[in-house]
């Protein structure tokens, strides 16, 4: 029986961000895990945001570390609850521990009164 891989809070996936409205991001692009494995495996869904190649410098970008295969910024305002399942996320690495904490502190602001 083949193991299907379930996604995991700072796992750094491949994923497919299509169809967009807006400015949202789309296209297949990396993206991070903020959601921990439980709910994940539990719904099915995974909570992530985009990674862009293109820093603007906003104040809610999160920048990779040098040692990351993926080099860019993570979007911490651009939160998207994905069915990882139909989306067919793909595994490409672990985000430091200090990356993870930060996307997940700048899209707290987001949600506080």
């Amino acid at each position: 029986m083949t193991r299907t891989y379930v996604p995991d809070r700072g796992d750094v996936v491949w994923c497919d961000f299509s169809p967009r409205v807006g400015c949202e991001q789309s296209g297949v692009r990396p993206a991070i895990v903020v959601s921990p494995i439980k709910y994940n495996s539990l719904t099915g869904l995974a909570i992530c945001c985009p990674i862009t190649s293109k820093v603007k410098g906003y104040g809610f970008e999160v920048e990779l570390s040098e040692s990351s295969q993926i080099q860019g910024v993570v979007l911490a305002d651009h939160i998207k609850s994905l069915d990882w399942r139909v989306r067919s996320l793909r595994f490409i690495e672990r985000a430091s521990e200090a990356t993870i904490s930060d996307v997940i502190a700048k899209s707290i602001t987001l949600l506080q009164p």
